[in-house]
């Protein structure tokens, strides 16, 4: 068996007692985000399994994008992040 060489962990344990690994990351060339992908990669970035710098390199988003992907999921959990609950989270 061939394991590739990355920098970091190749799986962390979260919170919850559940397994994330780099496998269960979306795949790069992802152009069409749904809540459960943006989680994955929110609690990827806050569990130290990549980097932020690495998340927006990984998947071109922007600092401010994946930093307001992570601000929802703190103030109001995996919820907010999808498009139609937008205007029940937006601050006035």
């Amino acid at each position: 068996m061939f394991l590739k060489r990355v920098n970091g962990p190749r799986m962390v344990t979260l919170p919850d007692g559940s397994i994330l690994t780099r496998a269960d990351l979306p795949p790069e060339d992802t152009r069409r985000w749904v809540a459960s992908r943006k989680a994955v990669v929110v609690k990827a970035v806050t569990a130290g399994l990549i980097s932020a710098d690495e998340a927006c390199r990984r998947y071109g988003l922007s600092a401010e994008e994946l930093e307001s992907w992570c601000a929802a999921v703190a103030r109001y959990g995996e919820q907010a992040l999808k498009a139609t609950a937008v205007q029940r989270f937006r601050q006035p």
